[in-house]
Parts: C-alpha cells; sequence; structure tokens
C-alpha cells in the first residue's frame, strides 16, 4: 500500500511540472490531475486499515 501511495504522490508533483512546462491548452488538465492524484494519495494513506493505533487509558 505504501508504494501505491508513493507512487501517487509522486505522479502528483510531476504532473505539476508538467504542466508548466507545456504550452498547450492542456495544461489545466495536467494540473488538475496532478491535484487528483496527490488528493487520492493522502486519501488512501488516511483511510489505509490498520493504521490506526488504540490508546488505551
Amino acid at each position: 500500500m505504501f508504494i501505491l501511495f508513493a507512487v501517487l504522490f509522486l505522479l502528483g508533483f510531476y504532473l505539476f511540472g508538467l504542466a508548466f512546462a507545456v504550452d498547450s491548452g492542456l495544461s489545466a488538465f495536467i494540473f488538475a490531475s496532478g491535484i487528483i492524484s496527490i488528493s487520492l494519495a493522502l486519501a488512501l494513506m488516511v483511510h489505509a486499515p490498520g493504521t490506526a493505533r488504540r490508546q488505551d487509558s
């Protein structure tokens, strides 16, 4: 699961950089894809099973 998180996170940053390098009308679509990729990576990390720890007090 960590590998998937890392790949999506790094892909998102790659898409951010690619969006500024592209001069066509696709730059907005590429930038939005980067935001979605990073958001999905963070959501998967937060909602992954077995990541919550129980605190007994």
